[in-house]
């Protein structure tokens, strides 16, 4: 793992949350997606050498929505920078961590993207990334 990639916010607005955000930071988000994948919405803004996203559920069965369901708007995700994210996965594996998804799929922000279960990282969720090069 390289970096710190990104932190990840749910939200339940994200209009209103980029207006909010965009206050905090001083600065606009850059760019707005949708991964229909995932059911979400997403924004990022650029702070420093880092990133802010946000989440909003796009569907209400998203995963975005049942976390706000269950836990209310805040952090959700901590994304980390890697090389080779198919590597990253076997190895993290072999290290005991439970991978939600056993193949990279596609993400926001132009990336390959896989997650570790909460359960086997002390409760937080972590999202793999490697940068799409075609």
């Amino acid at each position: 793992m390289k970096k710190i990639e990104h932190i990840g916010i749910a939200v339940k607005n994200l209009k209103e949350s980029n207006a909010l955000f965009g206050k905090l930071f001083g600065e606009p988000h850059y760019k707005v997606e949708t991964v229909e994948s995932e059911g979400v919405n997403t924004s990022f803004f650029q702070v420093g050498d880092n990133k802010i996203e946000l989440l909003e559920a796009s569907k209400d069965d998203s995963p975005i929505a049942k976390f706000i369901a269950r836990k209310g708007e805040g952090i959700h995700h901590i994304a980390f920078d890697v090389d080779d994210i198919e590597a990253e996965i076997i190895r993290l594996k072999e290290e005991g961590f439970i991978v939600l998804n056993d193949r990279p799929k596609r993400g926001a922000d132009n990336k390959w993207v896989a997650f570790l279960h909460p359960k086997s990282s002390n409760g937080v969720l972590i999202e793999l990334c490697q940068e799409i090069k075609e």
